[in-house]
């Protein structure tokens, strides 16, 4: 019988996360507020490789690496996940980030990387990050992230209902280039919470297509889009963008921002509404997607 042998590098991708609707119900008496999302993922992503090696190392590359440049390298999430996973271990990895995504945007970031990194280390070294929620105090969207696919997300980022099925959605994601904190937003929303959803999932009937999950997604909202948009104005012209794009269905901010998104009834009209926003704002991140579960 021939052994079962760890492969010596890895790589996952770190899907874009996308909250579909982002409903913020109020502040909890730990800080952190309690939230209702129904999360889905866009197969573009920032990728991390991992190779074991003889003492732990972070480097960044990437089209969005430079915003990165001047942090504490052992601030970073995927640094300081993967150390946590493997404090008890001993062994140790070499780990690459390729940031292909903004940075600060509303879609993962972070959470999606440092999720993207315990993965690697799963495969590299066979060890297992156990339940997904004890995460959520490292990075709220960590959870969802090693989930990996289309999730109702609740509490602070730690319960999760997986959804076995969505449309595939045809869809735009648009960054103005700015980065968004999201302390900031928080702190402009104050105390202007909003309601929790009778009916926070979507009935079988409203999952048929496009069109009638993208009508079914218009009564629910991102609570954190008018205080966006306080901080960030440019974020109410990508909004106003993708509301006239030929063909939207639907415009709505992603997280905190500033990252946007569009949905349309198919991918041949997602991507000639990407060129139209392309030509109409050169100088904003654009890229046609399909949001579901990370392929």
């Amino acid at each position: 019988m021939t052994a079962f042998r760890l492969p010596n590098n890895v790589t996952e991708t770190a899907a874009a996360k996308i909250n579909l609707y982002l409903h913020v119900l109020g502040k909890r008496q730990d800080g952190y507020h309690e939230l209702q999302s129904l999360v889905a993922f866009a197969g573009n992503g920032d990728r991390v490789t991992a190779a074991a090696a003889d003492s732990w190392s972070l480097s960044i590359d990437g089209r969005f690496a430079g915003p990165l440049a001047d942090e504490d390298i052992n601030d970073n999430l995927v640094l300081r996940a993967a150390r946590r996973l493997m404090a008890n271990d001993g062994r140790k990895a070499a780990l690459t980030l390729t940031k292909n995504l903004p940075v600060a945007s509303g879609i993962g970031g972070g959470s999606a990387d440092a999720a993207a990194a315990l993965r690697c280390l799963q495969r590299l070294f066979g060890v297992g990050f156990g339940d997904a929620a004890v995460w959520a105090d490292l990075g709220a969207d960590i959870p969802v992230c090693l989930l990996n696919r289309p999730a109702l997300v609740e509490g602070m980022g730690e319960k999760l209902t997986a959804l076995d099925t969505l449309p595939a959605l045809p869809a735009v994601l648009v960054n103005p280039g700015i980065p968004s904190s999201t302390g900031v937003v928080f702190r402009a929303l104050a105390s202007r919470f909003g309601e929790r959803l009778p009916a926070p999932l979507p009935g079988p009937a409203d999952r048929r297509n496009v069109e009638t999950f993208a009508a079914w997604l218009a009564s629910s909202r991102n609570d954190l889009s008018a205080a966006a948009v306080e901080a960030l104005p440019v974020v109410g012209d990508v909004l106003a963008a993708l509301t006239i794009a030929p063909g939207s269905l639907l415009a709505r901010m992603s997280g905190s921002g500033a990252t946007c998104f569009a949905l349309f009834p198919d991918s041949q009209t997602a991507a000639t509404a990407a060129r139209w926003l392309a030509d109409k704002a050169p100088e904003w991140w654009v890229q046609p997607a399909v949001l579901g579960g990370c392929p």
